[in-house]
């Protein structure tokens, strides 16, 4: 993080008990590869799933919201202790009650993590909001922070290192 980080901001991170995070645009940079048979892969990147495990081990759960039903999420998802994986999310913030009972939060609890327009109502309903640097920028208008790094180049644990620095400040081993 190379921008200085606003009162207001630290004191969202401190009440931050659960993440939220989209995939294409945010843990990915959106590219898709495709072979005759539909979807074949999708780069992420090892900092980014670092991040998912820096906050399990902290006893912060990761959530994928995501309108996609991608089989490669899935299994990411899996290998790197996503606490819970909502895809095929037309309208994500219709997803938030489910997210609050199942996770015992309330919305000023959680951060979102997303990208574009479709993002935009989850990311006004969070205690925190994010988007990479290179996100559309209507996104960009409404969050609350607006992170250096670019989707899929580690965005995701740029807010990771954020939120458990603010709340963990003497702690000095996160993993």
């Amino acid at each position: 993080m190379t921008q200085k980080i606003s009162k207001k901001i630290r004191e969202k991170c401190k009440k931050i008990k659960l993440v939220v995070t989209d995939v294409d645009g945010v843990l990915t940079d959106g590219s898709r590869f495709y072979d005759r048979t539909g979807e074949c892969m999708k780069k992420f990147n090892n900092h980014d799933g670092m991040g998912v495990n820096l906050l399990f081990r902290n006893n912060i759960p990761t959530i994928i919201l995501t309108k996609e039903k991608s089989l490669i999420v899935k299994k990411w998802a899996s290998d790197m202790n996503i606490s819970s994986l909502f895809w095929g999310a037309k309208q994500k913030e219709l997803e938030l009650p489910k997210i609050n009972k199942n996770f015992s939060v309330k919305n000023s609890e959680i951060a979102f993590i997303g990208d574009d327009v479709n993002d935009i109502e989850t990311l006004l309903e969070v205690g925190f909001s994010a988007c990479p640097s290179n996100a559309n920028y209507h996104t960009k208008d409404i969050v609350d922070y607006i992170c250096d790094s670019k989707a899929g180049q580690g965005c995701f644990r740029e807010i990771t290192d954020l939120i458990l620095s603010e709340k963990f400040p003497q702690k000095k081993k996160w993993y």
